[in-house]
């Protein structure tokens, strides 16, 4: 179940370093909000096939839950009922505002993640 795979733990990285620059640099209507969003749920995939050896499906699903969940407590605005509105890494890492585009942008992600996985992996699904 454990294992390390340099491969997505490169992509996990460079994901990581393109989100930040994006959230840096970008303050536009289009890329920063929902690109971002697409590739969010990428680097989530890429950094659980880092260190866990689930199949694509699976960790597709799971990221997939996840992220749709995330938007839930956006939704029920859980920083707001936590009071943690004025914290930064709260907004960060939860958000704060609901978008049924984001729902979107998440299962966009997703579809990349498998049609990559079924084009250039040795073993897909």
């Amino acid at each position: 179940m454990l294992q390390f795979n340099k491969t997505y733990f490169t992509f996990t990285v460079l994901l990581f370093l393109v989100e930040t620059l994006i959230a840096l640099f970008v303050h536009d209507q289009l890329i920063r909000p929902y690109f971002g969003d697409v590739l969010i749920v990428i680097l989530i995939y890429c950094f659980l096939k880092s260190f866990l050896n689930f199949s694509v499906w699976t960790t597709a699903i799971i990221v997939f839950c996840f992220s749709f969940f995330v938007e839930f407590t956006q939704y029920l605005d859980l920083i707001g009922k936590l009071g943690l509105e004025h914290s930064g890494i709260a907004k960060a890492i939860l958000g704060n505002s609901f978008s049924y585009l984001d729902l979107f942008a998440y299962a966009t992600g997703i579809l990349v993640v498998l049609i990559f996985e079924k084009i250039y992996s040795k073993n897909p699904y």
